[in-house]
């Protein structure tokens, strides 16, 4: 399943949401760019992609600095290659407009953040190795849409053989297939002897990102809704 597009009406342009898809990509773009210099992208990784062997390192010996907490968020807008970018950027177009509209941008925002970080340390403390990527943070905007649009209508992509397709589904099911086939997937690394030491998906950043959505959005929908400022105005 890829999803397309929803049927979910906004009351406001998402600006933040649009904010990260352009980061993202600006910062993808720069990536590519370093490829041409031998060893400048090893160099720009090893700063800000996020290593939990490191991270811990720096706790145990009291050596942490403020450069062992910036790649829990700048690891978040790095990523591996063109189908890592575009499937974690289409989903982040898909679902997290929504979420916005909902919290608010500056809500929003944070939100964002506090879902890769949990993602990133519950991946760290399952299965550790280096890790980028958005798609942590963007679970957690999924299980945030689960909760407050568990009925909107997805145009999703399909594929059955060798035939696609494209329908229109819940988004209870688009989502719901995406955290079971994490689940599935993420288990089955650890089962297999030094798979999850070589597994290029971080499954469990998954996971723990999603959850922390679903967390945080009802924690901070409640605040939002005690808060009508939170919307703006509208005639």
């Amino acid at each position: 399943m890829i999803p397309l597009s929803d049927a979910n009406p906004k009351r406001r342009p998402a600006v933040v949401n649009r904010l990260l898809l352009f980061t993202n990509i600006a910062v993808w773009i720069y990536i590519v760019s370093l490829q041409r210099t031998p060893g400048a992208l090893d160099a720009f990784l090893d700063r800000y992609a996020f290593d939990w062997s490191r991270f811990t390192h720096d706790f145990s010996t009291g050596a942490w600095t403020i450069a062992t907490f910036v790649p829990l968020i700048t690891h978040l807008f790095l990523h591996g290659g063109w189908l890592h970018i575009i499937g974690n950027m289409l989903y982040l177009w898909v679902f997290g407009d929504n979420v916005e509209d909902r919290l608010g941008s500056a809500t929003y925002l944070l939100f964002y953040l506090l879902c890769g970080i949990v993602a990133a340390i519950g991946q760290g403390i399952v299965a550790p190795s280096p890790m980028l990527g958005a798609s942590g943070a963007i679970a957690g905007v999924l299980g945030a849409y689960l909760v407050l649009s568990p009925g909107a209508r997805i145009r999703t992509l399909i594929f059955l053989g060798i035939f696609i397709t494209v329908v229109q589904l819940p988004a209870v099911v688009v989502i719901g297939f995406f955290i079971v086939i994490q689940f599935v997937e993420g288990f089955a690394s650890l089962r297999l002897s030094g798979y999850a030491a070589t597994e290029q998906v971080a499954y469990f950043a998954h996971i723990f990102g999603f959850f922390a959505g679903i967390a945080l959005v009802l924690l901070l929908r409640d605040r939002t809704r005690r808060d009508p400022a939170a919307y703006g105005r509208y005639g």
